[in-house]
């Protein structure tokens, strides 16, 4: 069995057994080029991570800040389309750790909401999260996921209410919690409240728990694994990205690898 053959619940239930969060890194498919999205990966999976989420780039990304934005604007203007991807993840998801994609409703409603998921199962593909897709609205997208072996992955907030996080139990891969009100970015403190927000969503779901939004150091994973089962960091990966160039995925495996040490037992 290859690491792509584990499902997410697999990926935390042997990172548990580790004694660690897994680590979820975050790259924007097309950026800085296309080309660039089989060797970003490669360095990933040599770094040491455990998921792996490839974000779909689109034109008006409502919980993105400006890194990932710009991320998003440099891989449409390159042409990236959505057929692309889902051709270059089927090559990239034979030899890779799990893969799960981050896009917007739009891009799904246009190739036609079934076709999508069809076609995201059948590129290897483990997991769907969808910011803009309300929970209580994703019940056919849900079934039409769990039908095709992917899971929809909720989000939490801090403004999130106990009965939303409640509904959240059926959810199959995990769940992704916002460390804080707001958008995306690199950010020099974690927001203080997140240890509490994980413990109040464990109150009500046993589903593993990954925290994303802001997380931009080593020493942020270090805190956030201590009380998650999972640590998301995009925006500081994507500016690393954007920074190094041609080195993008030496820059990109040698951070990784910085965060995953953090993570160590």
């Amino acid at each position: 069995m290859t690491s792509s053959d584990l499902t997410l619940r697999g990926v935390f239930a042997r990172t548990k057994g580790e004694g660690r969060a897994a680590l979820i890194p975050y790259v924007t498919a097309g950026h800085p080029h296309l080309n660039d999205l089989p060797q970003l990966i490669s360095a990933l999976n040599d770094a040491g991570a455990d998921i792996i989420e490839i974000g779909i780039p689109f034109s008006d990304p409502l919980a993105d800040g400006p890194v990932l934005q710009h991320a998003a604007t440099q891989a449409l203007n390159n042409g990236t389309k959505l057929r692309d991807i889902l051709a270059q993840t089927k090559e990239i998801s034979q030899s890779s750790v799990p893969i799960v994609y981050l896009t917007y409703m739009n891009p799904v409603y246009h190739f036609g909401v079934r076709a999508f998921i069809r076609a995201a199962a059948q590129s290897g593909v483990k997991g769907l999260i969808i910011p803009d897709l309300p929970w209580l609205e994703s019940q056919e997208v849900f079934h039409d996921c769990e039908a095709e072996g992917i899971s929809l992955i909720p989000l939490v907030a801090p403004t999130s209410t106990d009965a939303h996080i409640a509904s959240l139990e059926i959810a199959t891969g995990f769940i992704y919690g916002v460390s804080l009100t707001g958008v995306t970015g690199v950010r020099q403190d974690i927001d203080s409240g997140v240890e509490s927000m994980v413990a109040r969503i464990k109150r009500f779901i046993t589903q593993p728990v990954a925290i994303g939004f802001g997380i931009s150091t080593p020493e942020h994973a270090r805190r956030i694994g201590a009380v998650a089962d999972g640590v998301i960091v995009g925006s500081a990966l994507v500016r690393i990205i954007d920074d190094a160039g041609d080195e993008a995925p030496q820059a990109a495996r040698a951070f990784v690898a910085s965060l995953r040490e953090a993570l160590n037992p």
